[in-house]
């Protein structure tokens, strides 16, 4: 796939908050997969725009890009068109791993441009399109073709964090937990409501009548080729859990859920407790309540406390 030029339309310079980290070196050129990272099999075609750049805020772009050959393969490019090196912040929709869309990470998105980062904003294969780990894979290729091309949107790829919402939770710790070393240039993820376990998703669904935790259950299932955890499907629900692949390597984890809602913070703190054994923090926090995902992360102080620790990874 070619790679078309890209024309922003014309904007004006802005203020930004991290541009102290200008002088951090860079790794352009390099790709996130190296030896931790698993490869699509389809080739790594170059960044395509595929929508007309929008000038947003004081001097903020945003290019569609396209980082495979399938539709979803597309991530929302929000950058500053100038020589600094911005840390980067890569957003993952929830939706139940068959459903949502980038789209409904655009405040989210715009709130961390506004603050200086470099924001990833990145659909992936849903369930219906592939199973797992198809959407593991596409966290790496889009994360590994953002650091390959860094130099294109001002981003710094040796200092970024993955932030991802109820399933785009799971998928977000699954990148911080996969194989051991961890990804070039990672330096933390936050998980919002974060189905960490499936397997616990799917036994939390069997005997309850809260229709959300039995859509939960079946939309794992769904995730797994739409067989249940036993037999010849065994290895791809272990493969599923996050807790399974917590090696010493791994990144610092924030973790957020509600207090009642029915993807319960007993999925973060099995990875807690899993992470902790070799030294790698995980930190849980709960608020009052039954809200998940972004209703969650608008309560009042929610989002103020996960840029702040952004920030303190980010340093």
């Amino acid at each position: 796939m070619a790679t078309l030029v890209l024309a922003p339309s014309a904007v004006q310079a802005s203020s930004v908050a991290h541009a102290s980290l200008a002088h951090a070196s860079s790794a352009h050129g390099s790709s996130a997969h190296g030896a931790s990272a698993p490869q699509s099999g389809k080739g790594d075609p170059e960044p395509t725009a595929t929508a007309t750049p929008q000038p947003l805020a004081q001097g903020t772009i945003v290019d569609t890009v396209a980082y495979g050959r399938h539709s979803r393969q597309r991530m929302d490019v929000w950058y500053q068109s100038d020589d600094l090196k911005r840390p980067g912040v890569f957003l993952i929709h929830g939706g139940w791993w068959s459903s949502g869309d980038k789209k409904y990470m655009t405040e989210v998105s715009r709130s961390y441009a506004e603050l200086g980062y470099t924001v990833f904003n990145i659909n992936y294969r849903l369930s219906g399109d592939a199973a797992w780990p198809a959407q593991r894979i596409d966290a790496f290729d889009a994360i590994a073709t953002a650091r390959r091309h860094a130099a294109l949107w001002s981003f710094d790829p040796n200092n970024y964090v993955v932030v991802g919402f109820s399933a785009g939770g799971h998928l977000a710790t699954a990148v911080g937990t996969y194989k051991t070393g961890g990804l070039p240039g990672l330096k933390g993820v936050v998980g919002i409501s974060p189905v960490v376990s499936p397997l616990t998703a799917y036994i939390d669904g069997a005997d309850t009548l809260d229709p959300n935790k039995r859509k939960l259950r079946e939309a794992a299932i769904q995730l797994a080729g739409g067989c249940a955890p036993a037999g010849k499907c065994a290895r791809i629900w272990q493969s599923m859990e996050v807790s399974e692949h917590a090696s010493r390597g791994d990144v610092p984890v924030l973790s957020v859920h509600s207090e009642d809602e029915f993807v319960p913070s007993s999925h973060s703190f099995q990875l807690q407790d899993r992470l902790r054994q070799v030294g790698v923090p995980v930190t849980v926090l709960t608020e009052p309540g039954i809200e998940h995902s972004s209703p969650l992360y608008r309560l009042p102080g929610v989002a103020e406390r996960v840029q702040e620790w952004i920030a303190g990874r980010l340093l």
